[in-house]
């Protein structure tokens, strides 16, 4: 055969004559093809090389928009999922040593937190200073006078401005300050008028009071929505002194009193909160004009985070009056634990390698916070019962009736933190409808929202990818 060597018995390479190679015209073959998945491994390396699970890693591809009939055509690989496989497989594992902890927003001091949990539980007051003002006319539904505009009324404002504070600290996590202004600056005033006319509409005959009352109330939760979001808590505990001054007088206020000595402070901290409000919402020195045709967040983002406030709202009103005041002053420590679960839960992202050991820190840690914060609820509710007058015995059945109460709100709160705000709310309103109907079965409904939403933030914190956005 022409162009072949055949090698005798015995022969080598070595012993057969060399051959001169004839050059042929033509060009040079090409050299081969760059492996497209070594070029991608080597452009997510970093990213790659810090996943403690490959659904991080398709998490990635699929926010550059790889679509599956990309990844098979390019990569030869059937989905995001088989390519992150490969891609975590050929990296080697390098956590870098975490940075030093910012300073927001998921690292705070313990003093504003708590400073927060003073403002949710000081308007409580208003309700004990105004009681004796509202009881004109005869109760509904067996609930004293006045009860039903007033809860129609505060109903309306958790709905209405939980889903408002979030479009709001939506632009604020945009950077956009000035937006987030001018969506409060529509947003308070309409959700104002719909509590005001709520309460009004739901005002039976002898009511009067209750519904000017619910309007007033109305018009607070609008304003000290505006102060919380952009962060004005001092302001609102200024414009709240004059019934935190009516502290020292909890034990004297079912006496006989001047409708003056009830009136003047209710209308003064709200005239006050109402003020600052409109300054806080004024533009700040050359904050640029918006740009036109920039399109928000979308409406419908924020619906579960008012349904959530629907729920959850249900849950605290049907809890009793001294149990509110305890679980409000219980969400100054209730926000400080989320916000160090969130800061830890990042931190340990970076230090662990393997997801097995990342599920049982975050089980661990879940299960700490959560019981910080029930010892600290329990703490605040026997306080209250015994500085709170007419506040129900104490008794252990009232206080683990409290505790699923509080062990639904944090849970629901960590998950709204980390995304998975529909879930809660489906699971708080789904156990406030229960107790409505069923009231003799509203602890079993509370702890079965309990329970399910432990499965639910186990399932959802478990995973490394909940942490990464």
């Amino acid at each position: 055969m022409s162009g072949s060597l055949w090698l005798r018995p015995g022969a080598t390479a070595d012993t057969l004559p060399v051959v001169p190679r004839q050059r042929t015209a033509g060009p040079t073959p090409p050299a081969p093809a760059a492996d497209p998945l070594d070029e991608l491994a080597g452009r997510l390396d970093e990213l790659a090389a810090a996943a403690v699970h490959p659904d991080e890693i398709a998490a990635i591809l699929e926010s550059d928009g790889m679509t599956d009939t990309h990844i098979r055509l390019t990569y030869g690989r059937d989905d995001s999922f088989a390519l992150a496989e490969d891609l975590y497989a050929r990296t080697a594992r390098r956590h870098p040593a975490p940075e030093a902890p910012p300073a927001a927003p998921w690292h705070t001091g313990l003093a504003g937190c708590l400073l927060r949990g003073l403002v949710f539980a000081l308007p409580g007051l208003a309700y004990v200073l105004g009681a004796p003002l509202l009881a004109t006319g005869p109760g509904r539904y067996g609930l004293p006078p006045g009860t039903v505009p007033l809860f129609a009324g505060a109903v309306t404002g958790w709905v209405w401005n939980q889903a408002l504070s979030h479009r709001a600290y939506t632009w604020l996590g945009l950077g956009d300050r000035g937006a987030a202004a001018r969506t409060l600056l529509t947003g308070a005033p309409a959700g104002a008028l719909a509590g005001a006319a709520v309460a009004v509409a739901a005002a039976g005959p002898g009511e009067t009071p209750a519904a000017l009352f619910g309007a007033g109330q109305a018009v607070y939760l609008g304003a000290a929505t505006v102060l919380l979001v952009l962060g004005r808590e001092r302001a609102l505990l200024g414009a709240l002194l004059p019934l935190a001054l009516a502290v020292p007088a909890v034990p004297a206020l079912h006496q006989d009193l001047p409708e003056a000595v009830r009136t003047v402070p209710l209308l003064g901290s709200l005239l006050a909160t109402a003020v600052c409000a409109a300054l806080a919402l004024r533009p700040a020195p050359g904050e640029p004009r918006p740009a036109r045709g920039r399109g928000g967040p979308p409406l419908a983002a924020s619906l579960p985070y008012g349904l959530f406030g629907l729920g959850s709202g249900l849950l605290v009103l049907y809890a009793g009056a001294d149990a509110v005041i305890a679980l409000t002053l219980s969400m100054g420590p209730a926000e400080w634990l989320l916000h160090r679960f969130r800061h830890w839960s990042l931190t340990r992202l970076r230090l662990l390698t393997t997801a097995y050991e990342f599920r049982r820190a975050v089980i661990g840690m879940l299960a700490r916070c959560l019981g910080a914060y029930l010892l600290a609820l329990a703490a605040l509710t026997v306080t209250a019962a015994a500085l709170w007058p007419g506040a129900a015995a104490v008794s252990p059945g009232r206080i683990g009736a409290l505790l699923l109460v509080g062990a639904v709100l944090w849970l629901g709160l960590l998950m709204q933190a980390f995304g998975g705000v529909s879930a809660a709310a489906g699971v708080c309103l789904l156990a406030a409808a229960v107790q409505t109907l069923l009231p003799g079965a509203g602890p079993a409904a509370v702890g079965g929202a309990a329970a399910a939403l432990c499965v639910l933030t186990c399932l959802l914190l478990v995973r490394p990818t909940s942490h990464r956005f």
